[in-house]
């Protein structure tokens, strides 16, 4: 019994070493306090962190600078009154919430051959044409996605949201506007603003803080 105690005493030691010992080794961490976390993407567990390599640069696909505008115009922070705008660490405490709270989902409102180059761990993509009627949609392939989707509901011609999830949407980033109009397009069915969150920032920035990316399967 006294070796088994010893033993059992002498694997936690050696556990706790190692946990240290890696810590330490991680020089860029999320925040202070976190190195990573870990969020379920298509219903696999996938670390988020910074890449750890001093000289890496940024992804070419978001290096470029001077994009025509219109369209690729500077987006403001306040994108619609009661939107919230938020940052990465926000972002991040949605994403740890995909599997566990139903009532939120991360959105990237890309189209495919953007998504293909990779997004976000726990993100599911709902490309703003999907939403948007100049863009071919129709009105039951809306009302399909906001009521099974988005947990709306849409009974006589009249929208309830009561139950409606929160929705936290990104693209490529502080010039795109692919979120901006899957937020107009529901705000204008009547979604509550207060249920849909925006990460400004998107791909582009995600990037420039070396984040972990997946690509679709």
């Amino acid at each position: 019994m006294k070796n088994i105690k010893l033993l059992t005493l002498f694997l936690f030691i050696l556990s706790t070493t190692v946990s240290l010992n890696v810590a330490a080794e991680r020089k860029v961490n999320i925040t202070p306090t976190v190195g990573s976390i870990d969020v379920l993407h298509n219903g696999k567990k996938i670390t988020i962190e910074r890449n750890q390599d001093p000289n890496n640069t940024i992804d070419a696909n978001y290096a470029i600078t001077s994009r025509h505008c219109p369209p690729f115009c500077i987006r403001p922070i306040k994108l619609a009154p009661g939107v919230e705008t938020i940052g990465e660490l926000e972002l991040i405490n949605y994403l740890k919430k995909i599997g566990v709270d139903d009532s939120v989902i991360v959105i990237d409102s890309r189209t495919p051959d953007w998504v293909a180059r990779g997004t976000i761990a726990g993100a599911v993509n709902i490309p703003w044409t999907k939403l948007d009627e100049k863009k071919g949609a129709t009105e039951l392939d809306i009302e399909l996605i906001v009521v099974d989707d988005f947990g709306a509901t849409h009974e006589d011609e009249k929208w309830d949201f009561t139950n409606a999830k929160t929705l936290v949407f990104f693209c490529n980033g502080m010039w795109c506007g692919q979120s901006p109009r899957n937020i107009y397009s529901l705000l204008e069915l009547g979604y509550p603003a207060e249920k849909l969150k925006w990460y400004r920032g998107g791909m582009q920035t995600w990037h420039v803080l070396g984040l972990s990316t997946v690509k679709p399967d």
